[in-house]
């Protein structure tokens, strides 16, 4: 790891400056831990840039994959971290709010990835139409891919707002594809092809499979859930059944209990019984003991014959 040495860095100053008066406290936590990552690994880099950004040629070819983790959270200088983490506070205070923070973290990994992934197969695809071998060589680093992704994703979640791009009204819908096109246009020196990824990611999660994937992928390992989702769970390897939110387990019963494992004739016999013996004894329990739950069996047998009279009894006190 190495210190950056040099000039006073006024992006900063000027980054810290906003983050002060926005306010710590109001900063959800995964994106201030992301603030703060990409903040530090500017300060101390892991490595050179050349040895971390992801092209190609780096990360396919000779398949040094670290790339795809350590790209994202460098940049080329102060400014270039400047625009990319003020995006980042204002797009993670309104996607971790409604997201929640441990399914937030989750998008956060797994687009930093994946937008270097696609990012790769533009690159290569752009080669083979192009004939043209110097896309693979082409080197990225940056968290702006992502922040396209997040953009597409803030869309999704708060549609019928319009944006502002260069001094026009766009709708939300196409605002990421014309601020695309427009920071080509002003700073030709962007990934064209890194933004473009974060947005198809985007477009992934909110209109393709992505969601689904990241979905049975996270509870095959754990217990995320997707905050809209019916938190209501059965396991048929566990003898409790666990239902969320109202965290009570409760044990389910056995089916002898209730039928004694008597027959339906059986049971139907029983409960005629019982009824005519409750009638004849007034309710009243057998040595003062408290009947189960379930079918009660009187201590001794009646006779047909008892049983007959028990009943003349009953209509006689009529």
């Amino acid at each position: 790891m190495q210190r950056r040495q040099g000039r006073v860095n006024a992006g900063l100053l000027l980054l810290l400056y906003q983050i002060s008066q926005v306010g710590l406290q109001n900063i959800p936590s995964v994106t201030l831990a992301v603030l703060v990552l990409n903040i530090f690994l500017f300060l101390n880099p892991v490595r050179p840039l050349h040895e971390v950004c992801i092209s190609v040629n780096e990360g396919f070819y000779k398949q040094n994959w670290q790339r795809l983790l350590l790209s994202p959270v460098h940049h080329a200088d102060d400014w270039h971290l400047y625009y990319n983490m003020i995006s980042m506070l204002w797009k993670g205070i309104m996607l971790e709010r409604k997201l929640k923070s441990v399914w937030f973290a989750y998008i956060i990994a797994v687009f930093s990835v994946l937008i270097g992934v696609v990012y790769m197969a533009l690159e290569f695809m752009l080669v083979k139409i192009l004939n043209d071998p110097s896309y693979e060589m082409n080197c990225a680093v940056g968290f702006s891919g992502v922040l396209f992704a997040l953009k597409v994703l803030n869309n999704h979640y708060n549609p019928g707002r319009v944006s502002s791009v260069l001094g026009l009204q766009i709708s939300s819908k196409y605002a990421c594809w014309v601020e695309l096109v427009a920071i080509h246009l002003i700073s030709p020196g962007t990934s064209f092809a890194g933004h473009l990824a974060g947005i198809l990611v985007g477009l992934m999660y909110t209109m393709g499979p992505l969601k689904k994937i990241m979905k049975a992928c996270a509870g095959a390992v754990t217990s995320f859930t997707d905050p809209d989702r019916p938190r209501d769970y059965y396991s048929g390897y566990s003898d409790y059944y666990y239902r969320y939110p109202e965290y009570q387990y409760t044990t389910p019963r056995n089916y002898y209990d209730y039928t004694g494992g008597l027959t339906e004739e059986e049971q139907l016999e029983r409960a005629v019984l019982n009824s005519l013996n409750e009638r004849d004894f007034g309710g009243a329990t057998y040595n003062n003991e408290r009947r189960p739950y379930g079918f009660w069996f009187p201590p001794e047998q009646n006779s047909e014959e008892e049983v007959r009279r028990q009943r003349l009894r009953r209509f006689d006190r009529r």
